[in-house]
C-alpha cells in the first residue's frame, strides 16, 4: 500500500494535493523522483515556485526539520531551485516587489510551505 505524502515530516494535506495534481501520488513516488524532478513537476502543474517550498521537500525527504537547512547547504539548494525555476516555461524570476509582498504575506499562499506545528 502506498505511503501518503503527508506522512513525511513537514508535508501536509496541501502539499499532498499539489503533488497529486502533478501526478505524484505517494511518498514512494516523491522519493523516487527526488526533490528537483518533483518540484519541476509541481511547477508544471501550476504550483507557484517558492524557495521555501523547495527546500521543505528536500528536508522532508531527508527526514529533517524544515528549518534545519542553513549555510552552504541552503546556498546550494537555492542554486538548484533557481536552475529548476529558470528551466520551467512561464516561470519568471521574482521581482524585488514580489519578494517584499511575499515576505509580508500579501501574495496568494503557497501550498508547499511547511505546516506550523
Amino acid at each position: 500500500m502506498p505511503t501518503p505524502i503527508s506522512s513525511l515530516p513537514n508535508l501536509g494535506p496541501a502539499v499532498e494535493a499539489a503533488c497529486a495534481r502533478a501526478g505524484i501520488l505517494s511518498a514512494e513516488d516523491l522519493r523516487a523522483l527526488g526533490t528537483d524532478e518533483a518540484y519541476a513537476r509541481l511547477i508544471d502543474a501550476g504550483t507557484r515556485p517558492h524557495f521555501i517550498g523547495f527546500y521543505v521537500i528536500e528536508m522532508a525527504l531527508q527526514g529533517r526539520p524544515w528549518n534545519d537547512c542553513q549555510g552552504d547547504e541552503k546556498a546550494d539548494l537555492r542554486a538548484r531551485f533557481d536552475a529548476i525555476k529558470a528551466r520551467r516555461k512561464g516561470s519568471a524570476p521574482d521581482t524585488a516587489f514580489e519578494k517584499m509582498m511575499d515576505e509580508l504575506g500579501v501574495l496568494e499562499p503557497d501550498p508547499i510551505k511547511p505546516r506550523v506545528p
